[in-house]
């Protein structure tokens, strides 16, 4: 009879249950995302719940949702499951005599020469510093890091949240690719009404749903309607879809200018509504000395190179 009575140990496991549960409100989800059986993810749950003496989520009519009890818990869960990660990172690191490794997640449509300034850092509190780069897409990227699965990622206009520090490097406007004899590339710039009735190739949706929806409703509320809609994942796609008369590509700058060559020619869309920011982000709470040194580091070097184009500017005359 004590034995039932007693307190189960809580573990990683049940932790890493519990706030996947929570981020997919399903526990066949989480199961996949955890590469284990529902069972297993459905034993941990009990399990946990049964400890704390306290339910973490409701279960009805095949949906689930979370309790105040469980908000709470999954909350310091996530902080607890992160620095058990680091604990890992660190021992690996060690083991093969690298100081440190940082987790870095990438944006394909953030201009490389960001992440090669990464790279080419070298700090010297930090002299066997290792960055490990991946690429995603930019909403997704946040994810991670908010997660803990990265420890810095360069991504294009982040969903905003409050456990984020950013640091915003670059600005640009999105481009509108097209060929050099189609009448547009007469005009130096262009705004949502000259594309009107023109056949729309845009990035698709999922790579960054918040700015997709954006220009759609721009578009929408200026009466700038698309004869047809086309889409791609990389700016490459676009190439043959731009053979036949009348297409023209709406792309950020770093997706335009690799296709803008060999009888293609593109134009900034000039609308203050339409501006891609990148930024470089981190968790808020994240206590790593490197990253913090790593940031300083690289918007002093952003900041110099600015100064250094602008003083390499002509005077005007």
């Amino acid at each position: 009879m004590a034995r039932s009575k007693a307190k189960r140990r809580i573990d990683l496991k049940h932790m890493e249950a519990a706030i996947a549960v929570a981020e997919t409100l399903s526990f066949s989800r989480a199961a996949k995302r955890l590469h284990i059986s529902q069972p297993a993810v459905t034993k941990y749950i009990s399990e946990l719940e049964e400890s704390l003496g306290a339910l973490l989520f409701i279960r009805a009519h095949h949906t689930v949702s979370l309790t105040e009890a469980g908000k709470a818990y999954v909350e310091e869960a996530r902080i607890v499951v992160l620095h058990a990660g680091r604990a890992v990172q660190a021992a690996r690191a060690a083991q093969q005599e690298a100081e440190l490794v940082l987790n870095v997640g990438r944006s394909p449509y953030v201009d490389p020469y960001f992440t090669t300034m990464l790279r080419t850092i070298r700090l010297p509190l930090f002299p066997r510093l290792h960055l490990q780069l991946s690429s995603g897409f930019s909403c997704d990227l946040t994810q991670d890091v908010l997660n803990g699965d990265l420890d810095i990622a360069v991504v294009n206009e982040p969903p905003q949240s409050g456990k984020l520090a950013e640091f915003e490097i670059d600005e640009s406007p999105f481009y509108v690719v097209m060929s050099r004899e189609d009448q547009l590339a007469q005009l130096p710039a262009l705004d949502l009404n000259h594309l009107s009735r023109r056949r729309w190739i845009m990035f698709q949706r999922n790579l960054h749903p918040p700015l997709y929806d954006l220009i759609q409703k721009l578009a929408h509320e200026g009466g700038a309607i698309p004869s047809a809609l086309q889409h791609f994942m990389v700016p490459e796609e676009c190439l043959p879809l731009l053979i036949d008369p009348g297409g023209i590509v709406i792309a950020p700058k770093s997706g335009a200018l690799r296709i803008a060559r060999d009888g293609l020619t593109m134009r900034p869309l000039d609308d203050a509504r339409l501006r891609m920011k990148t930024q470089l982000i981190s968790r808020i709470d994240n206590p790593s000395p490197a990253i913090s040194e790593l940031f300083r580091t690289f918007m002093r070097r952003l900041t110099q190179m600015r100064v250094d184009h602008q003083m390499s500017l002509p005077l005007s005359t």
